[in-house]
Order: C-alpha cells, then structure tokens, then sequence
C-alpha cells in the first residue's frame, strides 16, 4: 500500500483520540475534577466544563475525519480526508498545548508535541509518498 506510513499513523491517532474522549465522558465527574485541580488559580479553572465539552468536541470531529480519511486511503488511495483529519488534529493538539501553558505544565506541552510531531510527520508521508 502506498501510504502505508500515513495509515499506521492515523490508525494510532484514532486509538488515542477515541481512548481521551470515551475516558472524559465515562469519568466525567473525575474529570472534572483533575482539570480543575490543574487549572488551579488560571482564567480556566471557572470553566472547566464548557472546556472538557470543547476538547471532547475537537477529539471527536479529529476522530470522524481521520476515520473517514483511513477509509478513504484504504478504499482508493485518496488523501483529501485522511489530510483534513490530520490537520484538525494539528489544531486540536494546538489548543490542548495551549491549555497546558496556561496552566503551567511545561512537561505536559512537550508530551503534546510528540503527538503533534507524529501528526505532521503522518500529513508530509501523505504528500510524499
């Protein structure tokens, strides 16, 4: 298969955006919880709600279009979808990155940044190869 990089790296963002999301809303309470304890004395900590709905929303639509983009790749080798999914997840691991800095743990950003380095790594194999 031709994008073979591409689809193993898609495969493991839906394994991980699907595991963050059903873990948010399964443990709603506990999350709510831990982000509020972590966005302790931060503009965020009087919205934690509304921002676990943002991120379990941002997580699903990056899940939908890489699910739709893994299909898409697999079925005629088209990479329409399969880029807009790994785009969307660019963006949404943008603002979790940004939440992380305005909460103050820098170690938690640099963890993001692995992802975001495997997200972009997966949109250049698409365009490459």
């Amino acid at each position: 298969m031709k994008n073979m990089a591409s689809a193993l790296i898609i495969v493991y963002l839906i394994i991980s955006f699907g595991f963050s999301v059903v873990e948010k809303i399964s443990g709603w309470k506990k999350s709510k919880a831990y982000y509020r304890e972590h966005f302790k004395g931060t503009w965020i900590e009087n919205h934690i709600p509304a921002s676990l709905l943002l991120v379990i929303l941002l997580e699903t639509i990056s899940m939908g279009l890489c699910v739709l983009g893994l299909y898409e790749l697999l079925q005629n080798g088209g990479t329409y979808w399969a880029s807009a999914g790994l785009v969307f997840i660019s963006l949404t691991l943008m603002v979790l990155m940004a939440g992380q800095r305005i909460a103050q743990d820098y170690s938690g950003a640099m963890n993001i940044t692995v992802y975001f380095v495997l997200t972009v790594l997966g949109l250049y194999f698409l365009k490459t190869f």
